[in-house]
């Protein structure tokens, strides 16, 4: 049992290191360490594209892995999972499962049309998932989590000037193993993964892992007329990962192939949700009780797969690496945006149906689509492995993508022969956007003395769009060709203070290229977005305390972003506009520790701080048509009447907490043939704005969430078995986390308390 308490430690203790820095070798002291069962063991992450520890690399970064992942992800958890579980990290969606949108430091995107793109990158096995589409697929079967703050645009470039989140599976090996678990939970919920990996012969492997997961429809609808139990809510997610490992003397190879399939529900909308005049929750709702009347026609069906081959020669003095990705994505969304009943006149009577629960100015039910989406990458790359005081990395990098978006609009009100129930297509619209982009990049690592490493990171980027939106009814076209290039550095320096301290220092330079906004469903116009820059500094320490039982790590930042691109999301007139800021500026801090209290007793514990504020006098924004504007309001001649518009000189960035805070706590005691556990985590994020403009109603409240998991693991023959009952969401914490402006005052609530348990075996 001791070796199980040991893995058990080093799983736990992962959870959230970040603020690592370079050039100090902390080889000896991890080997002493893992051979006590009461030190926090090494961390190995790939934050700068090969294998480094933790402590050594001068990026701020955090890892998510073992139990507190399994934790986190209990209870058939999306990839949202991850928001406010790492300092600086914030995860949100307006399309539920699909379509998550992540903010690091304040910086992210509101933007939920189809082809946004977004300042902080996902890489999944080393390729980058640019569509937001793809950035939904699954977590399972994973080795690491990591995420990386600050602009990363050296060695992984593309749209990174807020950060990167980066995904590793666990990859194919010559020794059998493997896992499955299953669980059971609320609301009839029963989840299934697994993986199974062995060598085929004695120098290919390979590794297969499996994702079910099903929810039958929970949420009732209660609209006069359209009453219905278990209407929304459900959905049936199942996805695949396949890999083939190669090993040879010098030559490794890895093909990977995953491929992701649900069928289910958009999140619910729930109209007038938000009290006028205040951000309280509207008591006619709960989070089984919807009111809408096209709730029978809410579906989203997503269909995802790539394929990748990496290849690496090991020329003794240097390596060789060549990723080679395919991705393809397809999605058909459509709900009930304004979340209620009513609002149009009845076409035989002429009569106003009753409408609510409230006013719904106008009904709105729309979808979207991409039919037709191919994402190829090719990196190639040399590193060298010197022995002596100088080291670098080269490469290049290439990028296109094809992409096809169709929106539609129905009418509530009218029937729909081909379908026989109400809601009629009215609009349409097809965008089609081509990319192409490449890059130069290299980075520099010399020694100059015992205490002080240094890095320089240098990449020219190129970036062309062609893009065209056509709108059928009246057969408006238009586009737009940005293009634009840039050069991306960063400069760091890390120098021991100690053996078991490190001081280190970032200067970074990021970049984002142009972006389009199309959706002309409601407006005639193109929007584009300018290349957006930021600049960044930081400074931190990262040290190892109480002979190895703690660690404490401490970042402060302060950047500066010229030109951000920013979405102007709905207001009355209901539609997106992608817009620039003059200047936008953030500063903060972070803070991380980890603890080995006893042999029994771990935590965890990390806090961050961001203040981020937008510097543009001139800038201006359509407000909601309902709520409570703070801001300074004036008003201009819009196409249906008078419009008011919020000025945002000085408003923070929207979803953009300043305080996120997490602790976990482990307990572990040998019991009879096994191990009794306990896990606990709690995270806490701040107040949020919902949108650029402040608002009362808009103004997201502060979210606190618990979760606990409890069970018994033990050894027999050659496997390991665990039981275990878990909680998500303890105290039924009940809050807004997103709004819908242009009709009434919409929203979305978070995911409610979930109960479950789970059997899991691991076989050897």
């Amino acid at each position: 049992m001791k070796a199980m308490k040991r893995s058990t430690l080093a799983t736990l203790i992962n959870a959230t290191l970040f603020s690592a820095v370079a050039g100090t070798s902390f080889t000896t002291l991890a080997e002493e360490a893992q051979a006590k069962s009461n030190q926090l063991e090494v961390i190995q992450i790939t934050a700068r594209k090969r294998v480094e520890n933790a402590q050594e690399v001068p990026v701020s970064v955090s890892a998510l892995q073992g139990d507190n992942l399994d934790a986190y992800s209990s209870a058939g958890m999306d990839i949202r999972f991850m928001n406010a579980k790492i300092p600086s990290l914030s995860v949100e969606s307006s399309f539920g499962r699909t379509f998550p949108r992540f903010y690091v430091r304040g910086l992210g995107n509101t933007d939920f049309d189809l082809n946004a793109s977004q300042p902080v990158s996902l890489v999944v096995d080393e390729v980058v998932q640019e569509n937001p589409i793809l950035k939904g697929f699954p977590v399972f079967d994973i080795e690491r989590i990591e995420v990386l703050r600050g602009p990363q645009g050296t060695l992984f470039g593309r749209n990174t000037p807020a950060g990167l989140v980066k995904f590793d599976s666990v990859k194919p090996s010559q020794e059998f193993d493997g896992y499955a678990a299953v669980s059971y939970g609320s609301n009839s919920s029963i989840d299934f993964e697994g993986a199974a990996g062995t060598g085929l012969t004695d120098k290919i492997s390979t590794r297969v892992s499996l994702l079910v997961q099903d929810k039958p429809d929970y949420i009732d609808v209660k609209a006069p007329g359209f009453e219905k139990e278990d209407s929304l809510g459900g959905y049936n997610e199942k996805a695949a990962r396949v890999q083939f490992l190669y090993e040879g003397d010098d030559f490794t190879g890895l093909l990977n192939y995953h491929v992701r399939d649900l069928e289910g529900r958009p999140i619910p909308f729930r109209a007038n949700l938000i009290e006028k005049g205040s951000n309280n929750i509207n008591p006619l709702y709960d989070n089984d009780v919807v009111y809408q009347d096209a709730a029978s026609r809410a579906t989203q069906q997503v269909d995802t797969q790539g394929l990748s081959l990496k290849l690496e020669w090991d020329l003794k003095e240097h390596t060789i690496t060549s990723i080679t990705g395919w991705e393809s994505a397809e999605i058909y969304s459509r709900a009930d945006v304004d979340g209620g009943y009513g609002g149009w006149t009845d076409s035989t009577t002429g009569a106003p149906v009753p409408q609510g629960p409230g006013i719904i100015f106008f009904q709105a039910e729309t979808a979207d689509a991409i039919p037709d989406h191919d994402q190829y990458t090719q990196e190639l790359r040399l590193s060298s492995n010197f022995s002596g005081d100088f080291n670098y990395q080269v490469g290049l990098f290439l990028f296109e993508e094809d992409l096809t978006i169709e929106s539609f609009n129905f009418d509530t009100s009218q029937f729909d022969e081909s379908t026989g129930n109400y809601g009629l297509q009215t609009g349409y619209v097809v965008q089609n956007q081509e990319t192409s982009a490449w890059a130069l990049f290299g980075s520099f690592d010399y020694t100059v003395s015992e205490q002080l490493d240094v890095t320089l990171g240098l990449r020219y980027s190129d970036d062309e769009k062609d893009f065209m939106a056509k709108r059928t009814s009246d057969n408006l076209q238009l586009g737009a060709n940005p293009s634009d290039s840039h050069v991306s550095w960063d400069l760091s320096a890390t120098y021991k203070l100690t053996d078991d301290v490190n001081l280190f220092g970032r200067l970074a330079n990021g970049f984002r290229a142009p972006s389009v906004q199309g959706r002309i469903l409601f407006g005639n116009e193109v929007t584009v977005a300018e290349s957006e820059t930021v600049n960044s500094i930081e400074f931190g320490v990262k040290s190892d305390v109480l002979d190895g039982q703690g660690r404490v790590n401490a970042t402060v930042f302060y950047f500066q972003m010229d030109d951000q691109q920013l979405t102007a999301v709905g207001g009355g007139a209901n539609f997106n506009r992608l817009i620039n800021a003059d200047k936008t500026t953030g500063y903060g801090f972070e803070v991380d520790s980890e603890w080995v209290l006893t042999d029994e007793l771990n935590a965890t514990f990390n806090v961050s701080y961001n203040k981020t504020e937008i510097d543009d006098p001139d800038l201006a924004v359509a407000v909601c048509g309902q709520c409570t504007v703070t801001d300074p309001t004036y008003m201009v001649e819009g196409a249906f009447g008078p419009e008011a518009r919020a000025r945002l000189d000085g408003n923070s960035l929207p979803h953009a907490p300043e305080w996120i805070s997490n602790a976990t706590l482990r307990y572990t005691t040998e019991l009879e043939n096994g191990e009794f556990f306990v896990y606990t985590d709690l995270s806490y994020r701040s107040e949020i704005d919902f949108f650029l403009y402040e608002s009362v109603e808009f103004t997201g409240e502060a979210l606190f969430e618990a979760g606990v998991r409890a069970g018994y693991a033990w050894n027999s023959g050659d496997n390991d078995y665990e039981v275990s009952a878990f909680v998500r969401n303890l105290f039924d914490e009940q809050v807004v986390i997103g709004g819908v402006d242009f009709n009434n005052n919409t929203g979305m609530l978070n995911e409610e308390r979930f109960v479950g348990a789970e059997f899991k075996v691991k076989f050897f």
